[in-house]
């Protein structure tokens, strides 16, 4: 696990500017560093050394030294790929699954990707035909950034790296912005950054003599298949799941698991369990408030299995502390609060592991989250078009202003019977609604998105899919857009902040395409969501962990924001740093905040806001603040 950043281009670059670019990312790889360049190339990684410890530096080149590559991530099935490579004549100088790209490479060129199991972002570089490439993993556990100026190209595995160039704008990208306040991430392939951009999952990036050429190598397929009985289906789960765990239970380093008391990181243990001749070494965090407290959920399973098992309370008065940190680790704006826990579980599991198992990945692949169950039945529920305008209308006024907070719920009600399927799922989705966003914008900031939707990147997620039932269509959209943009997201940054390297079973690109052809209603049953894995893992975990209702990994927001955080989000958004940038309109945010005193739940809105603005301040402030100026237009407005 590690950390790359580089440039290439048609004129020489500077080897010191990607030695800077490194230096900002030394989290990442705390182990070790390592640096390549040539005439129009220059290379640099930094190493968390968890496979071929003593041996395993980077880059890595082929046996003539014509080909060289930095690698982030980890490849599961590289044994395997070494020993067809020696059998083609290949000579290794490592034990390291680094070096298996370079030979696949020889073999395959680009279509090297689709012989690899794991996560990774790499960067391969021919040094005779002066030809980068770029390549992410299936479903974008390891991020990749880039930025193309002329004929020069410059990449690396977070934003702050690619900022240490003077060169790149801090500008903040307005439609990026837009996106976000929807959605609460930046989604791919924007960066908050004006002219930089991710690279999407499953793609490859060309760059040749100046040209770049992207493509998609892997999208996962929905298409239904034949299958036989849920029994079956169930021992197979079992079986996937315990292969997945095996490969990613290889490492040099202590390794242990995150154990929230969910089905899917329970699952998890107890398949480390069952390949493991020591105790599993897990993490939980906990919280005052016992509506988000799972602490004696994650103990049963602890308990059951002899586990190493450690905990920690997360009270509002660390979030306050630790939230500057994490918005510097996030390099953009992001409004998932359980970031703050994954931060803590993360950094409280360093003190004793370098790798930990998790349990991302069991919603998206066995239809987990209950929208799933909600959209399978109202979905497709059509009043006739000409009632369209008027349920909007209806529900857009009872959803505003100081409305009790049942009347705002059955006002969205009426207004998601007025939308599309795809509308309504995107509604779901949403932190700021269409109508919060206009409302709260300036003048300058809508001139800047006029026109742009932000819906539409879940209704395009929509018009790809191959599902033909409504749950697996669903699965297929949030593959697309909410686990890469936001969970994978949050994991990748928590734990690499603290120097901890995640993998996720049900992430297994095997076990998603077996889930990906099973049918919608041996996912979501009526109101049980995740009903077939629940039959797979009864046998392994206790029953009331399996009927208990999901509960995701919130925190208690809306109290921290009337308590504890309260002055900081109203000293962050209505001072005068805050005013100056010219996005928001100030009396919109302030009644964004007085509501919420008050009792009206605005905590989501507001906590987008506030991390905006605490990123703006621990990243964008401090290069110069270049947000759109404009004088506040006045409005009135409300949150979504």
């Amino acid at each position: 696990m590690c950390g790359v950043a580089g440039i290439v281009s048609t004129s020489p670059p500077d080897p010191e500017q990607v030695r800077a670019m490194c230096r900002r990312i030394t989290h990442r790889g705390p182990d070790g560093e390592g640096y390549y360049s040539d005439a129009h190339a220059a290379l640099g990684m930094r190493r968390l050394a968890i496979i071929d410890v003593a041996g395993g530096g980077q880059p890595v080149y082929n046996e003539d030294g014509t080909v060289a590559a930095v690698f982030n991530g980890e490849i599961y099935n590289f044994m395997e790929l070494r020993r067809q490579l020696v059998a083609r004549g290949h000579r290794f100088a490592t034990d390291s699954d680094t070096e298996v790209l370079v030979h696949l490479y020889e073999e395959h060129g680009e279509d090297l990707v689709t012989h690899l199991r794991g996560m990774f972002a790499f960067a391969i570089w021919d040094i005779a035909r002066r030809r980068l490439l770029l390549a992410r993993d299936r479903v974008g556990k390891k991020p990749l950034y880039y930025r193309q100026s002329g004929s020069s190209l410059s990449f690396a595995s977070e934003l702050k790296a690619l900022m240490a160039d003077p060169a790149v704008s801090r500008e903040v990208d307005p439609v990026a912005l837009h996106h976000y306040l929807t959605f609460q991430y930046v989604p791919a392939p924007w960066s908050i950054h004006r002219g930089v951009r991710k690279l999407p999952p499953g793609h490859l990036l060309v760059w040749h003599e100046g040209d770049v050429r992207l493509r998609r190598y892997w999208k996962l397929d929905f298409t239904p298949r034949p299958v036989g009985c849920e029994q079956d289906a169930a021992e197979q789960a079992r079986q996937l799941l315990l292969d997945a765990t095996r490969v990613r239970m290889v490492s040099e380093r202590p390794l242990g698991a995150f154990l929230s008391g969910g089905v899917d990181s329970s699952a998890v243990v107890a398949a480390m369990a069952r390949l493991s001749d020591q105790p599993v070494k897990t993490f939980c965090i906990g919280f005052d408030d016992r509506r988000y407290d799972e602490r004696s959920y994650a103990a049963t399973v602890a308990r059951r299995y002899g586990t190493d098992h450690h905990e920690f309370v997360v009270a509002g008065s660390s979030a306050l502390e630790v939230l500057p940190r994490v918005a510097r680790h996030f390099d953009e704006p992001f409004a998932d609060s359980s970031a703050i826990p994954s931060f803590f579980v993360a950094e409280l599991s360093r003190r004793h592991v370098t790798v930990v198992l998790n349990g991302d990945g069991g919603d998206e692949s066995f239809g987990g989250y209950r929208r799933y169950a909600f959209m399978k039945r109202v979905g497709r529920m059509q009043p006739p078009r000409q009632l369209h305008a008027m349920l909007n209308s209806v529900g857009s006024a009872l959803m505003q202003g100081k409305a009790p907070a049942r009347l705002r719920r059955f006002g969205r009600g009426l207004r998601l019977l007025g939308e599309t399927p795809q509308h309504r799922y995107a509604s779901l989705m949403s932190y700021f609604t269409n109508e919060g966003k206009d409302a709260l914008y300036t003048a300058a900031l809508h001139e800047q998105v006029a026109g742009i939707d932000s819906y539409d990147l879940i209704s395009r997620a929509f018009d790809t899919s191959r599902a033909d039932e409504d749950v697996n269509r669903l699965m297929d959209v949030d593959v697309n857009t909410y686990l890469p943009g936001d969970l994978l997201v949050k994991v990748d940054i928590t734990t690499m902040a603290n120097s901890l390297e995640a993998r996720s079973p049900f992430l297994d690109h095997h076990l998603m395409e077996w889930a990906a052809g099973l049918p919608g209603r041996w996912k979501v049953d009526g109101q049980v969501t995740k009903a077939l894995l629940k039959k797979a893992m009864a046998p392994w975990l206790p029953p009331e962990l399996i009927t208990r209702p999901k509960a995701g990994f919130g925190v208690p927001l809306a109290d921290w924001l009337r308590n504890e955080l309260r002055p900081m989000a109203f000293d962050l958004l209505t001072d005068h740093t805050a005013r100056s940038r010219g996005l928001f309109r100030p009396e919109v945010v302030r009644g964004l905040l007085q509501d919420h005193v008050e009792g009206r739940d605005r905590a989501n809105c507001l906590w987008a806001l506030l991390q905006f603005e605490l990123w703006h301040r621990a990243c964008a402030d401090r290069t110069g603040n270049s947000s759109t100026t404009a004088a506040p237009q006045p409005a009135q407005g409300h949150c979504g």
